[in-house]
């Protein structure tokens, strides 16, 4: 079932699923939606009542403020979210992009959080080129200009792989998110509008050894755009955290993951 939350001249879209009395609130990738967690559905819908969310620039949400979306605004639309479905305590899950708005809502509202579970998670480290392509005035005016002539960016890309400094997985990787312009005007709009949603991971893992939140890491051996070896920036702080790896790529995760959850 679908429905939205209105927030000023935007929206935020969700799909609610399950009849569980436990509630998940899951986040899907870049270029996703909701309906890439179908697997998910089908795994928990006797003990869950999942809502799982399209992010905004992607599927049915839109975020029309003209300016980036702050944790102020996430907390607000939150806000207005549990009050429309009467929720007070949930389980958050998030794939890729979606790691970082699991982070979010945990940062926010860590007294309302049982369990995150994070599925190759962007967010615990910030990617070199997402830093450069979306914080300097000039390689922001670059990007944009990418986004129309994209030639050049496709060009040293190669050269990157030519040098091996990026392996062909990522390679291929970044050129099927950024094959036709709409696609590079929707990298554009997230990495920009999203670049906000940073965290400390000192700050978080304070959070879940604080509220004993049971914290689950999902990562694919073979993912070469969200690496295993990056998690420990998190699990470091942690007290007590479960961590998997799947004998897998990053596009097969979220099927994988759902495996490990059926079999709790």
């Amino acid at each position: 079932m679908g429905n939205v939350i209105e927030y000023k001249e935007s929206k935020l879209f969700y799909y609610k699923s399950g009849t569980g009395q436990k509630c998940l609130l899951l986040f899907h990738g870049f270029g996703q939606d909701h309906t890439v967690f179908d697997s998910w559905f089908e795994v928990l819908k006797n003990d869950y009542t999942v809502y799982a969310f399209d992010h905004f620039f992607h599927g049915e949400s839109v975020w029309n403020e003209n300016r980036p979306l702050e944790k102020d605004d996430w907390k607000t639309i939150l806000l207005l979210f549990f009050e429309k479905e009467k929720i007070s305590e949930f389980e958050v899950a998030g794939f890729s992009l979606g790691g970082k708005f699991s982070l979010a809502t945990l940062e926010i509202f860590s007294n309302r959080v049982k369990r995150i579970i994070l599925v190759a998670p962007d967010g615990i480290k910030i990617n070199f080129w997402y830093r450069l392509a979306t914080y300097p005035l000039l390689m922001r005016g670059i990007f944009e200009t990418v986004v129309a002539k994209p030639r050049f960016f496709f060009s040293f890309a190669r050269f990157l792989q030519s040098m091996h400094i990026i392996d062909n997985y990522l390679l291929r990787f970044v050129m099927l998110q950024m094959d036709t312009e709409e696609k590079r005007k929707q990298v554009y709009a997230v990495w920009i509008s999203f670049r906000p949603l940073n965290f400390e991971m000192k700050v978080i893992a304070q959070l879940i050894n604080e509220g004993r939140i049971q914290l689950k890491i999902i990562t694919g051996k073979y993912d070469k755009v969200i690496r295993a070896s990056d998690m420990h920036r998190l699990l470091k702080f942690v007290a007590h955290g479960q961590f998997y790896e799947m004998e897998c790529g990053h596009n097969q995760l979220i099927d994988r993951a759902a495996l490990v959850l059926k079999d709790e």
